[in-house]
């Protein structure tokens, strides 16, 4: 069961963020990942938030942060998309990207543990 719950959430998860993928913007800048993560992270911090405060069984946890939240973020594509830039001596970008996705997908965890706690 554990296994399905996974595969369903990540499914899920991959449909969505193949939605967001879809969104036509034009920029060096990798917005669509950048959004997609941020997303993930207020996503996962809601999740956890909400299973602080209630019995949520582990079937479910497995389904929304391992199936839903990982088939949604974008951790390897983030990391090409990284190294691209940095291969092609677009340092500024690149380290802006790297600086600013970490801090606000962690700000994200942030966010969505609150806007778990008014539930």
């Amino acid at each position: 069961m554990s296994f399905l719950a996974v595969a369903f959430g990540g499914a899920i998860g991959a449909m969505a963020r193949y939605a967001i993928s879809l969104i036509p913007v034009k920029s060096t800048f990798p917005v669509l990942t950048f959004i997609t993560n941020i997303l993930g992270a207020i996503l996962i911090g809601f999740v956890v938030g909400i299973a602080s405060q209630r019995d949520v069984s582990d079937n479910t946890m497995l389904f929304l942060k391992t199936g839903v939240c990982g088939g949604f973020t974008t951790f390897s594509t983030f990391s090409l998309e990284a190294f691209n830039l940095f291969e092609r001596r677009q340092y500024a970008i690149a380290g802006t990207y790297v600086v600013l996705s970490c801090v606000f997908c962690i700000v994200g965890i942030l966010c969505g543990k609150k806007l778990a706690s008014y539930v």
